[in-house]
């Protein structure tokens, strides 16, 4: 199995900007443009909540991690977990300090709410798949905490998410290393996104060039 370099290792957090819109990830990631919203706003204050208190602490029986630094070199990718909770369990492993065995469980911070596609998901997926890596252990699970809703949902990490994880990131990295930033192509999450005003640039650029086309072919 391919393993990556530290130099080529891409953000984790680059894997719902790419599931959301692959054009989004690439103007963020390979072009270094950001703006922001009110929903980015919002939801770094999500996170920022998420990592204000003590690094490690024990509540109830659960060991608490925030803004934990994880990396895995079989998907190329390093970031951080909002929070991971150690939870005891037979199938867990020895954490230093402290007795019984502890399986990891991650939880990520969104704003909104739980949402039909997959990015949020398959971000989450990913930090497990770093944990797994880093801990030798296995992972079933983790949550998705949404500010607008004030719930978790449970995530299962089954294998058609770790397989539809595992092809994005492939595809991140071959985009990455073509420095390729694909053409727009509009939809309903447009609405939504930070970068809109200079996508919608690269959309009249593109108009543009096809007039020119069309023209220099029926003068010809």
């Amino acid at each position: 199995m391919m393993k990556y370099q530290e130099d080529d290792y891409l953000l984790l957090s680059g894997i719902q900007h790419y599931s959301f819109c692959p054009r989004q990830w690439a103007l963020i990631h390979i072009e270094e443009q950001w703006s922001e919203n009110y929903l980015t706003s919002s939801g770094r204050i999500m996170h920022n909540k998420a990592h204000n208190g003590e690094a490690v602490e024990k509540r109830g029986g659960i060991i608490i991690f925030r803004a934990l630094k994880v990396s895995s070199s079989e998907l190329g990718i390093s970031g951080e977990c909002d929070i991971v909770e150690f939870h005891k369990s037979d199938s867990g492993i020895l954490l230093n300090g402290y007795d019984d065995l502890w399986l990891p469980f991650p939880v990520e911070y969104k704003r909104g709410k739980t949402k039909l596609e997959d990015c949020d998901r398959l971000q989450l997926c990913a930090q497990a798949i770093c944990l797994e890596e880093m801990l030798c252990v296995k992972i079933e699970k983790g949550a998705l905490f949404y500010g607008e809703t004030r719930r978790r949902e449970i995530v299962v990490f089954t294998q058609e998410l770790r397989g539809e994880l595992k092809g994005i990131v492939q595809r991140m990295h071959e985009m990455f290393k073509r420095k390729h930033t694909p053409k727009v192509t509009k939809g309903k999450y447009c609405k939504s996104c930070s970068l809109k005003e200079l996508c919608m640039i690269g959309l009249e650029e593109s108009a543009k060039l096809s007039v020119t086309r069309y023209l220099e072919v029926h003068l010809k």
